[in-house]
């Protein structure tokens, strides 16, 4: 396969429990997506691994000469997109504390992946290292040195969303942008000359605006208060913040946008709650917005992505309203979808291009 032509890649994008792909041609000039599809789990990462492998043989396609992974966290040793040594999966698997959810079948998919396409590369794209360059009144929390010291620190997330809007932006991108990827997880990023220089969540993906099922950025004291008065240990407290709470908490019905708008058409008591839930939702949105406007000193684009950016209108034009405020109008907004998988498969064709 020549060069002129492209190099085929497989981009893996685990989520916490679920698979998205793409087996791209990818070259110098740009890429074309060949196959991509999804798998609903990953309890069994070599089966999915293997079944990816069999649509992409049936279909008569050529095999990788890389795969490329979503890592969400790779925690304070490996910071930048990377070739995966035995090294890089050492530093890895040390940042499963930070996102126990995420980084744990990630690193199974990536074990999958290299028994079944033995001797190619593996190659780790971090949603932290779009964020890797913010500066220190950014990155740093207010916490005692000591702690800090553990790599205690804001990462941020949705990284590899915030490198796709910006590669797809290209010459139309702007000096200020807020970038808003909305989905199961949410976060808000503000973009100055093509870089992330603040961003919503913090050490771990539960931090910053409410989500599906994540509390987001919430009074410490009601942590210490629960442990205190009602006992909860380490694993209650992650089940609180990360699995019982956000929309899923407000409303008592469900974390799911689309469930919830449904809900709220009814005049009984969970349609109350379900339109407080995406009220505040929308709220907290709106507040990030307006935070990272003032770190970019004003907001020349605004960009909805991810599931509930990209599809809920209605949504975004709630979270729109009080905007003009800060100069932000229905003309500066733009709906892009988040091409993760097309952005791994970039970054691992750099990674891997043969010496000239």
């Amino acid at each position: 396969m020549s060069d002129d032509l492209g190099r085929p890649v497989l981009a893996l994008n685990a989520g916490s429990s679920s698979l998205k792909f793409g087996f791209f041609m990818v070259g110098a000039s740009g890429s074309r997506v060949l196959l991509s599809g999804a798998e609903e789990t990953l309890a069994k990462p070599q089966a999915a691994v293997a079944r990816i492998a069999q649509r992409m043989e049936a279909q008569g396609l050529p095999a990788p000469i890389a795969v490329g992974h979503r890592i969400v966290h790779g925690g304070p040793q490996c910071r930048r997109h990377t070739l995966i040594d035995a090294a890089v999966m050492r530093q890895l698997e040390a940042a499963t504390a930070f996102a126990p959810l995420h980084v744990p079948p990630a690193l199974a998919l990536v074990r999958a992946a290299q028994a079944r396409f033995s001797g190619i590369a593996q190659v780790a794209c971090l949603d932290t290292a779009f964020h890797a360059g913010m500066p220190d009144v950014a990155r740093t929390l207010p916490l005692p040195r000591e702690l800090r010291a553990l790599g205690i620190e804001r990462y941020g997330f949705h990284g590899l969303s915030g490198e796709s809007i910006v590669r797809q932006l290209g010459s139309d991108l702007q000096p200020r942008v807020v970038i808003a990827h909305l989905g199961h997880g949410a976060s808000v990023t503000a973009v100055a000359q093509g870089a992330s220089v603040d961003t919503s969540m913090g050490l771990t993906p539960t931090g910053g605006v409410i989500m599906s099922t994540r509390c987001g950025d919430i009074d410490p004291g009601v942590l210490a208060y629960v442990v205190r008065e009602h006992g909860y240990d380490a694993a209650q407290l992650e089940a609180l913040i990360d699995q019982r709470s956000g929309l899923l908490g407000i409303s008592g019905l469900s974390g799911d946008m689309r469930e919830l708008h449904a809900a709220a058409a009814s005049t009984s008591a969970s349609g109350a709650d379900a339109r407080l839930a995406i009220a505040i939702f929308c709220a907290s949105v709106r507040k990030q917005i307006a935070a990272m406007a003032v770190v970019l000193g004003g907001v020349d684009l605004l960009v909805f992505t991810g599931g509930i950016g990209e599809n809920d209108a209605s949504t975004r034009a709630f979270i729109c309203e009080g905007l003009e405020v800060l100069g932000i109008h229905k003309a500066m907004t733009r709906v892009s979808p988040a091409q993760e998988e097309e952005l791994i498969a970039w970054r691992t064709w750099q990674l891997t291009q043969p010496p000239n």
